[in-house]
């Protein structure tokens, strides 16, 4: 069926108050986002620099995703939550004081790029992890769709006010209402219950234990698959390092042409994640995300292909309906096969692949535009997303064999177990 699934929100308070706060913080978060390139290459007009962001924030990212998955399986998840986003306040109101000072230099830019995304990992991981429990099994796949879709919506709304914003108040006030937006989930994570961690979680060394996380993902080859299909599209097929270059240089469309760019991708996104209830029913997913990550490629290469700025857009939305349907199939997998005392850990590593293979792809994309153009770096990296998904067949048939219905059934049963061994 073609209709969003809201069974989830009706059933669970909690859920629907980090549904909510995804929603109002996503919002900011889009806007920093398209802020910082856009600034750095008005300031540089070199577009290997604004793909050196990746590259910079790629660190904090990796660090903090890993320990915010390890504490995440050891601390209550709702106070790290809370605290994190207060963190995220800080980094972002210094971006906007820096801006309203004058023209700060690259390299505070990088250090601020590298706190937000650094402290945007350690809430990702964290987030992720929160929503299984929230939620019954059997509505699991709802809740992920529904929780992607909204955040998909953000990243229209958020860029396209982003663009506004640059080109009405300049970059200092995208930035402010970054600010401002991630006290809207620091609200809903205090009005949440606490969500402590699994009995018997808690005493491990972190170190130990972000090992262990990582000697999980790595043992389950259905997991890896889904995370590898995923670093490849990312990497060669997200231009996004590209779209304020391509705006000002090719479309000629300014402040507002870069903002539609990155609504157009989540534009579509937004609109397939939120009608994927036919997913409920899908059994192979491990297919699905593979059909679908070719379809992004193939939308990508087209879209390098356009002179002007209205057919590039239409093909991004297909591009983004696309990765709507791999990444809920993606997380549905990941979540279903991992146990809830690993959840954190594991929500750390698939945060790494969500955010690091775009920032490979700023590094990719840029860097082969400096060498070529831009033209050439998005189709070449479309047509490189589709081999990538004939390599993951490949090597990964256990990705094309998962079962959905099986893998539930398992779930299902063992929180029946669970439940009838916990004391009364």
């Amino acid at each position: 069926m073609l209709t969003p699934d809201v069974a989830p929100l009706r059933a669970s308070r909690d859920f629907r108050l980090l549904t909510i706060g995804t929603v109002v913080t996503g919002l900011g978060t889009q806007a920093a986002l398209v802020a910082l390139p856009y600034q750095v290459y008005v300031v540089t007009r070199d577009p290997l620099l604004v793909g050196m962001l990746g590259v910079v924030e790629l660190g904090p990212l990796v660090a903090l995703s890993l320990v915010g998955g390890a504490l995440a399986d050891r601390h209550d998840r709702r106070t790290l939550l809370l605290l994190v986003q207060l963190a995220l306040v800080v980094v972002a109101g210094a971006l906007a004081v820096a801006s309203v000072l004058g023209t700060p230099p690259v390299w505070l830019l990088y250090l601020l790029a590298g706190g937000l995304a650094g402290a945007g990992a350690f809430e990702h991981a964290v987030r992720t992890a929160i929503v299984p429990g929230l939620v019954e099994p059997e509505q699991l796949r709802g809740a992920l769709s529904t929780t992607f879709g909204l955040y998909q919506l953000t990243m229209v709304a958020g860029p396209a006010a982003g663009g506004a914003l640059i080109a009405a108040l300049g970059v200092q006030a995208a930035y402010g209402a970054d600010a401002l937006s991630c006290l809207g989930m620091a609200v809903a994570a205090w009005a949440m219950r606490p969500r402590p961690p699994a009995a018997g979680e808690g005493h491990e060394p972190v170190l130990r234990s972000i090992r262990a996380g990582l000697e999980f993902v790595r043992g389950d080859r259905a997991i890896v698959g889904s995370f590898v299909i995923d670093i490849l599209a990312m990497t060669f097929g997200m231009p996004r390092a590209l779209f304020p270059v391509l705006s000002l240089s090719v479309f000629h469309a300014g402040a507002t042409g870069t903002g539609a760019l990155f609504a157009a991708v989540s534009a579509g996104a937004t609109v397939a994640a939120l009608t994927t209830g036919w997913l409920r029913h899908a059994r192979r997913l491990g297919r699905i995300t593979m059909a679908a990550v070719a379809v992004w490629g193939a939308a990508i290469a087209l879209a390098g292909m356009m002179g002007t700025l209205a057919p590039a857009l239409v093909l991004f939305g297909v591009a983004g309906a696309a990765d709507s349907v791999s990444a809920v199939c993606r997380s549905t997998i990941a979540q279903t096969l991992t146990p809830d005392r690993m959840r954190g850990r594991m929500s750390s590593v698939y945060g790494l692949v969500v955010a690091g293979g775009p920032r490979l792809g700023d590094v990719e994309a840029g860097g082969v535009a400096s060498l070529a153009t831009p033209r050439v770096s998005v189709v070449s990296g479309g047509l490189a997303c589709i081999a990538g998904v004939a390599l993951v067949a490949l090597l990964f048939p256990e990705l094309a064999a998962y079962d959905g219905d099986a893998v539930e059934r398992r779930g299902i049963a063992r929180q029946a177990e669970a439940a009838e061994t916990r004391p009364a």
